[in-house]
């Protein structure tokens, strides 16, 4: 049987370690590429042409959302699995709309990525069991406060609410925008009561409102 070729995207050198020991005991797949950031993971995927491509959603230079999307315009026969630490529903849709055909948490990876990986490779949407069983859920609708509620966001305000809605920490954020973790977290702080916004589902939310999580034109 010829072995389903992973490539992988995470910029933690542990999850690396860990998923590629995973992988390396398993004669059904073939580990063909390895990266830790946006740009390079796009270039390995390109150049080794896996079968799956397993991205982290949260990566120090572009969102793997993004590279999603990037992945699926120049490299359509790879089909992704994300790879994430964020359990809120709200992310799902806007990964699946990115292109990514899996959705699995970091926690679940040693006993569930093999079964993310023969899913989506027999052309099957994968979703952690976790993440499955809270969308299969009936739930009341979350209606969101209007634009206006709370107050205009300031350019600050709202480049740090955007980047939290993409996925990236707080230390990411702060890399990006040069400035202090703290300055982050009290950025996001001040949107967040603004917009009368109590979590991160509630900033995902309405970043998908605002258009943010969309393919750029």
């Amino acid at each position: 049987m010829t072995p389903v070729r992973i490539a992988l995207v995470d910029d933690h050198p542990v999850v690396l370690a860990g998923i590629r020991a995973l992988l390396q005991g398993v004669p059904e797949v073939e580990l063909v590429g390895e990266a830790s950031t946006g740009a390079t993971g796009l270039k390995a995927i390109r150049d080794c042409a896996p079968d799956i491509a397993v991205i982290d959603l949260s990566l120090p230079d572009i969102s793997g959302m993004e590279l999603a999307r990037q992945v699926t315009r120049h490299c359509p026969d790879v089909k992704i699995i994300v790879l994430t630490v964020h359990e809120d529903r709200a992310y799902v849709h806007p990964v699946l709309e990115a292109g990514a055909r899996g959705y699995l948490l970091k926690r679940s990876a040693g006993e569930e990525l093999l079964r993310a990986i023969r899913d989506v490779n027999r052309g099957n949407v994968y979703l952690d069991p976790a993440i499955a069983e809270r969308t299969a859920m009936s739930a009341p609708s979350f209606a969101l406060p209007s634009e206006e509620a709370g107050g205009e966001l300031s350019w600050r305000e709202e480049d740090v609410l955007k980047l939290v809605a993409q996925g990236f920490s707080n230390k990411q954020i702060a890399g990006q925008l040069d400035v202090s973790v703290k300055s982050v977290e009290t950025y996001k702080a001040r949107a967040a009561e603004k917009k009368g916004l109590d979590s991160r589902a509630d900033i995902v939310r309405f970043g998908i409102k605002q258009g943010w999580l969309a393919p750029p034109n």
